[in-house]
């Protein structure tokens, strides 16, 4: 399902890093060498449906790339 972050993203925190990343050959191979980190937010997001729900979101990201791959665990609300 696709969704859209409505407002900004809070409460960021690291989940994994470096060699405890499970995908980080992938990573690697698509979007380059970096100094990998998985993450963990909470944000607003806009489903297609139109509802707008609070839900946890898990991203990846590494310095001078950016944030990748953002998808959504679970609804907070």
């Amino acid at each position: 399902m696709e969704f859209e972050i409505v407002g900004d993203t809070a409460n960021f925190e690291r989940i994994a890093v470096r060699t405890l990343i499970r995908e980080l050959a992938r990573l690697r191979k698509t979007y380059g060498r970096g100094r990998w980190r998985k993450l963990k937010g909470v944000a607003r997001i806009r489903l297609k449906n139109g509802s707008v729900r609070l839900a946890e979101l898990h991203c990846y990201e590494a310095h001078g790339i950016g944030k990748k791959e953002i998808r959504w665990k679970r609804y907070l609300d």
